[in-house]
């Protein structure tokens, strides 16, 4: 197989998450063959390059080299989370916590948690630096507002931006399918009611 051709099956993977949650489903089932897929994806990569379209194939090749890449590191993570997991959780535990293992998951959709599971994972993952709480989650939107927490800093705008960014990103990684997020201020709670108050003390007409 060619070198060009060893990047082929995360590429094919990639594009068929469900078949590999099909395999996930069924113990006994074949994986993916690597020979077969490598010479599927060359096939592909080929075909591109005879349209006389560099820019195509370049773009092609360096999508295999990005998936590639990100594979490869999901692949490093979890052989060094098994190898060095010392908490009660064992290396299940390790490998939920992890943003890059968790985001494989996601993504081939065999992570054993649900949303609001992968949410909670995401704002522990940041607590220490940036406290966050979940104020509200819609599933159908995926919109989600968190409610920021005292991390102890400054109070400035840029701090406050940069805080919610960090936040925002480990979400991303956990939980992809949040779409949206919104934020408010802590302690942010129902707005007191409106209290009319009159301009002027009333006459005594009124007033009798």
């Amino acid at each position: 197989m060619s070198a060009r051709a060893t990047t082929a099956p995360a590429a094919a993977q990639a594009d068929a998450p469900q078949a590999a949650h099909a395999q996930a489903d069924v113990p006994h089932a074949a994986a993916p063959n690597a020979e077969a897929t490598g010479r599927r994806v060359e096939e592909v990569l080929d075909r591109l390059a005879q349209r006389d379209d560099r820019e195509a194939g370049a773009a092609a090749e360096e999508l295999v080299r990005v998936l590639m890449d990100f594979y490869g590191a999901g692949l490093a993570r979890i052989m060094h989370l098994l190898g060095s997991a010392t908490d009660d959780g064992g290396p299940g535990s390790a490998l939920l916590r992890d943003e890059l293992v968790s985001s494989l998951l996601v993504l081939h959709d065999l992570h054993p948690e649900d949303t609001a599971a992968r949410i909670d994972r995401a704002l522990d993952s940041v607590r220490r630096q940036h406290p966050a709480e979940v104020a509200a989650f819609d599933a159908d939107s995926g919109a989600l507002r968190l409610r920021s927490g005292d991390s102890g800093g400054c109070g400035c705008p840029s701090t406050n931006q940069q805080a919610q960014q960090a936040v925002e990103a480990a979400v991303s990684c956990f939980a992809p399918e949040v779409t949206a997020v919104q934020w408010e201020a802590a302690g942010a709670g129902p707005e007191p009611a409106l209290l009319q108050i009159s301009r002027r003390p009333p006459t005594a007409a009124t007033a009798s």
